[in-house]
């Protein structure tokens, strides 16, 4: 069964907010659909906060980034793919991100991917001690 866009978004959303839950992090998803980063999270003291990019894949396929570079923000971007089966996710930084994109011209139009064999490496898979700990 082939998931709808939002159900898929929807499922690597709230696997990231469970992630950093268990972290110990006060987790809240901000509006769907809306420009900027997609969860906010602040410590238990609540003097800490990161901001939280998520992408969702249903498998390991490249990452869509658009037609620039502007909207990659966030303390950090956490991809979430193979969702159907057991989530994989890995953990990168806004920089990072940035750095690895791979742009792509056809008929004019420009667009930037992340490529799997650009993230799907061992330095970002799992990689939540990156994120740290809300405690």
């Amino acid at each position: 069964m082939k998931l709808e866009t939002q159900v898929t978004g929807n499922i690597g959303l709230y696997y990231v907010c469970y992630r950093l839950s268990r972290l110990g992090w006060n987790v809240m998803p901000t509006a769907r659909n809306a420009r900027g980063i997609d969860v906010i999270a602040y410590d238990r003291t609540g003097t800490e906060f990161i901001g939280v990019q998520v992408k969702t894949l249903t498998k390991r396929n490249p990452v869509p980034l658009g037609n620039n570079l502007d909207k990659i923000m966030g303390d950090f971007w956490v991809i979430v793919n193979n969702i159907e089966k057991e989530p994989q996710t890995y953990v990168l930084l806004p920089e990072e991100v940035k750095r690895l994109a791979h742009r792509g011209e056809k008929d004019g139009r420009v667009s930037y991917w992340l490529q799997p064999k650009s993230y799907c490496v061992d330095d970002y898979f799992e990689a939540w001690g990156r994120i740290g700990n809300g405690q």
